[in-house]
């Protein structure tokens, strides 16, 4: 069931990637890690389907949920990099109308952590409302902040790619989906996209949707960030199904690519900013990264958590599987895929699956997962 390759350090994630196919746990997954910048492990198996009639390939994608904004915050610290955005200006000197209704002072680096204040849509809106970013990121612009900027972290769940590829549009003129494909999945290539060709259509493997009900919200004030995130629009997974989903640029949830695609843009971040010898970022960006920005309860995911600038940084009660003062860069996925980006050991892995576990940040599987791989380590 499992195919591809792995070094034989990483044995016992191999191991781990089969007993989870062997138990039906999984479905159909790859795993990948980049190690210096060399793939050293590259894995796939399982099923594309839940009928189990389409095996998962090597070319195999699905919808990789909130690991997309790995590949947003990237993509916006190419433009740092470039000093064309600086982190620690106020939003509004790049995107004006975004000063409004009181958020003059939220900063680049608060979109980029989670904690602008701004982390949904004030007014009613649908899930197809998301597939218009423009008009989803002037709504956004037009409203007032739902806590101070800075103050603590409020997961911007479905509107972190609405907010920084308005800022990349303001800033360099194309849209998000563009600068990724131009600057990091072309010159790297990685099967990853924020907006998916529909001639790709047929290579997807169709998420399955988790148990309902992950965070319970009935006894929580309807004013409050949680509510007015999570249940503003309520999305079913099921809309990943759609072309309308599909085909959009929604840089917080709807990228389409593999474990493999994950991990080589990704590695970006561990081999220096060098990718084959073009430079990416330089060391000093990299280190601005680990700029902790927050370290708290998250006032939407009622998780503790510490983000630093466009990643979280590790906490025991989210990475118990990574050793003490681990120099990490990660961000999950809705059902449990996983981007660990390790600067300290030079080394990207990146987990997809298409059946979704409960949680919002990795699951049993992808804890499982990772464990194994630094016990390799």
């Amino acid at each position: 069931m499992v195919h591809g390759t792995a070094d034989p350090r990483f044995a016992a994630l191999r191991e781990e990637f089969e007993r989870q196919l062997d138990s039906g746990e999984e479905l159909g997954a790859s795993l990948a890690v980049v190690a210096d910048g060399d793939l050293v492990v590259d894995l796939w198996g399982g099923w594309a389907d839940t009928e189990r009639t389409r095996p998962w390939q090597a070319d195999t994608i699905t919808n990789t949920w909130s690991c997309t904004k790995t590949v947003t915050s990237l993509a916006v610290l190419l433009l740092v990099d470039r000093g064309l955005i600086d982190p620690d200006a106020p939003v509004a000197t790049y995107w004006p109308e975004f000063g409004a209704a009181g958020k003059e002072g939220v900063l680049v680096k608060h979109l980029l952590s989670h904690t602008s204040g701004v982390s949904g849509w004030a007014d009613p809106v649908s899930p197809e409302f998301l597939y218009d970013a423009q008009g989803a990121a002037d709504a956004l612009a037009a409203q007032a902040p739902w806590w101070p900027a800075g103050a603590a972290s409020g997961y911007h769940l479905l509107n972190y790619g609405h907010l920084l590829g308005e800022l990349i549009r303001r800033v360099d003129g194309r849209d998000l989906g563009t600068l990724v494909r131009e600057e990091l999945a072309e010159p790297l290539g990685a099967d990853f996209a924020i907006g998916l060709d529909p001639a790709e259509f047929a290579r997807i493997a169709n998420v399955v949707p988790p148990p309902p009900a992950q965070i319970d919200l009935s006894q929580v004030p309807p004013e409050s960030p949680a509510v007015r995130t999570l249940g503003n629009p309520v999305l079913d997974a099921t809309i990943t199904w759609t072309d309308g989903w599909r085909t959009a640029q929604i840089g917080g949830a709807n990228g389409h690519g593999n474990a493999r695609s994950l991990a080589r843009i990704q590695s970006v971040i561990t081999n220096g900013g060098q990718i084959d010898g073009r430079r990416f970022l330089s060391e000093a960006t990299i280190d601005r990264v680990f700029e902790q920005q927050s370290d708290g309860v998250d006032l939407v995911l009622f998780q503790p958590l510490r983000f630093g600038i466009g990643y979280a940084l590790p906490h025991p009660a989210v990475t118990p599987y990574l050793p003490d003062g681990s120099r990490v860069a990660f961000w999950g996925g809705w059902g449990g895929s996983l981007i660990l980006n390790d600067v300290g050991r030079g080394l990207t892995f990146a987990y997809v699956m298409n059946r979704m576990s409960p949680g919002i940040i990795g699951s049993e599987r992808s804890n499982a997962y990772a464990a194994a791989l630094y016990s390799a380590l």
